[in-house]
């Protein structure tokens, strides 16, 4: 026997006759409960002795009940809706029809069918009564209603209660395995959107506000990958267990006159670590917003799991009926999309759906299907920028810049298309393209005795983070043929710094390998200076927010002066990026900054520009810096 099993069995009586029910439960009820069943007990007990009881069942082997009365169809019914509040609901029902002076039986089978979906119904009657078909007909699935005939026999009524009840809880078993999840024990996806609808449809025959809270744990990936799943299991179910508690026990604001009551609050979790919240009546979009802040601060909450202390936040997107869609399907979508927004701008904060994601994410999901086959197509290229040595004119590297161009989409900004390549993981494949493709044709620049410097190449962070990437760099320079020395790598400080032993791991792998390093977009993260003493890094990139203002803001020209000098002190040299006026380029060699790039140099080339630009440059060798620059700036 389960457990579930061995619990009392939930059974309503409804009759209107009080001898009937004292039949009830003189068979169903345990000794005690009533008292001219005692007495009858005792009489037996005194004339059968020790077979008074039923003959071979002891008394932990048999069924036992929990039974509830009713003498009215209107009571019996409000005992359903009372036990389901509860969590507590009937598994039988013994139905009598005929209960004057109000409703009857068959106006209550359908009132309570309507309530609870699994509940066996037995209607007791005589069959001259009623139609069974026309019974069936009202109070639908034929299978879950069953008959017993007046006058009935005890054993009649006891044994179809326990067949009945088996039947409800092996129903009620493949129920939660097919609607419910196993982990958290909350409504699966499919399940959600049955109840989803559901609750629309009330909404919408009432005129209320429905809302539907997306919730997704940011960078829940990273616990699975360092702790395990076991973790990330546990993690799941705290998490649930939070939200529903967060429900429970208190309003939706803080102000006492102006709570909400959200214990009606239908949770869920869809899958992986993505939940979803449905608020089916609130009066306006600010209480979705106040129940949404009150998940984000619970969730975020430390949490043990193990020995390790962990503190997740989640975003959360928010959609609302009836403005943002009347149907599930578009509240789910919308909501997902606010959700996806608010982790894209700020992780572990909300954002409520608004008409322009709409086409914002059509643009990113256009953007994502035509990239997936941008390679086959051939509809990357690369494009070249010099990097110039401001002391002597020369190209002192090139740095190969990823561009595409598609026949739907025309020409896609980098901006836009390398997020999503990093979020596809597509970014793999085309990032080792490009490190090929800059090797190949800095070997070409080379080969012909063109000026061209190092070969400069953006890692991204998806690439980075892989272990078996030093081993990658090592044989594209093996299978191009291109010198280590002559090849630089960029990688963004904040990539450096969001893992700051595998970058140190990583750079020193690098470095063996004979490239040289540069730290990207440098001032605007986080790392110092000192920390670079333990990176094996030979370049900073002034990011181009500080040379912009260099000549309009004091502390943006004091910061720039201050990486420049502390660079030099630890022998990094120092190039700074969006040089784009000769004041800005002047204060830089003032400040004895090695290397600039920028659109006052040069703007990024095709191929063949950079070809002509470094024959041109090579041919002004012998000459001096001011005829170089000349030649550079045209």
């Amino acid at each position: 026997m389960t457990e579930e099993n061995r619990r009392p069995i939930r059974v309503l009586v409804v009759d209107d006759e009080e001898a009937i029910r004292n039949a009830y439960r003189e068979i169903l009820c345990e000794p005690g409960h009533h008292k001219e069943g005692a007495a009858l007990r005792d009489l037996r007990a005194r004339l059968f002795g020790k077979y008074a009881g039923a003959p071979g069942k002891s008394p932990a082997a048999r069924a036992s009940f929990d039974v509830v009365f009713s003498d009215q169809a209107e009571s019996a019914v409000a005992e359903v809706r009372r036990a389901l509040a509860q969590e507590s609901p009937f598994a039988v029902v013994f139905l009598d029809m005929r209960m004057p002076p109000g409703k009857d039986g068959v106006w209550a089978a359908a009132r309570i069918r309507e309530l609870d979906p699994a509940v066996e119904i037995v209607v007791c009657t005589a069959y001259s009564d009623v139609d069974p078909a026309e019974i069936s007909a009202i109070v639908p699935p034929e299978e879950k209603l069953s008959y017993v005939q007046k006058p009935f026999h005890p054993r009649e009524v006891r044994q179809t209660a326990i067949a009945l009840a088996s039947k409800w809880h092996a129903e009620r078993r493949i129920v939660r395995l097919a609607y419910f999840d196993t982990l958290t024990g909350l409504p699966n996806r499919e399940q959600s959107r049955s109840r989803l609808a559901g609750a629309l449809e009330i909404a919408r025959e009432r005129g209320h506000m429905l809302a539907v809270l997306y919730l997704d744990l940011d960078n829940f990936k990273r616990v699975n990958d360092t702790l395990g799943h076991a973790a990330g299991d546990e993690l799941l179910r705290v998490v649930a267990s939070r939200l529903q508690e967060n429900f429970r026990s208190a309003p939706a604001t803080d102000d006492a006159a102006q709570a909400v009551d959200l214990t009606s609050a239908e949770l869920a979790r869809l899958g992986g670590d993505e939940f979803l919240v449905v608020l089916p009546n609130i009066p306006d979009i600010d209480t979705a917003t106040s129940a949404a802040d009150r998940l984000l601060k619970a969730v975020r909450e430390p949490i043990a799991i193990g020995r390790n202390s962990l503190v997740v936040t989640p975003s959360i997107g928010i959609a609302v009926h009836p403005g943002h869609g009347t149907d599930a399907s578009s509240l789910l979508r919308n909501a997902d999309l606010a959700m996806y927004f608010a982790k894209r701008k700020s992780p572990g904060s909300y954002a409520v759906f608004d008409g322009p994601m709409n086409a914002t994410a059509l643009q990113r999901f256009t953007i994502e299907e035509q990239l997936r086959g941008a390679l086959e197509r051939e509809e990357l290229t690369l494009v070249y920028q010099p990097q110039f040595d401001v002391r002597t004119g020369a190209v002192s590297g090139m740095e190969a810049l990823l561009r595409w161009r598609n026949p739907t989409l025309g020409q896609v900004p980098p901006s836009e298309f390398i997020p999503v390549a990093e979020e596809t993981g597509l970014i793999l494949s085309i990032g080792d393209w490009v490190l090929r493709t800059a090797c190949m044709q800095a070997k070409v620049w080379h080969d012909r005795g063109l000026p061209a410097g190092r070969m400069a190449v953006n890692v991204s962070g998806r690439q980075f983070t892989l272990p078996e990437f030093p081993a990658q760099v090592g044989a594209i320079l093996k299978d191009t043929g291109m010198r280590a020395s002559q090849f630089e790598l960029e990688i963004t400080e904040s990539v450096v710094m969001s893992d700051e032993r595998w970058a140190e791991q990583a750079l020193r792998q690098l470095k063996s390998l004979g490239v040289t390093l540069a730290i990207d977009d440098f001032g605007i993260g986080y790392s110092s200076l000192a920390r670079l003493r333990q990176l094996a890094v030979d370049r900073l990139k002034i990011d181009r927010s500080f040379v912009m203002r260099i000549n309009d803001c004091h502390d943006d020209r004091a910061i720039a002066a201050a990486i420049i000098a502390m660079a030099r002190s630890l022998r990094i040299e120092v190039t700074a990026e969006g040089v784009e006026s000769l004041p800005q380029l002047m204060f830089l060699q003032e400040q004895e900054c090695q290397e600039a790039q920028g659109y006052l140099l040069s703007r990024p080339l095709t191929t063949a520009d950079a070809d002509s630009l470094l024959r041109r440059l090579a041919e002004a060798d012998a000459g001096s810096r001011s005829q170089r620059l000349k030649v550079i700036l045209g």
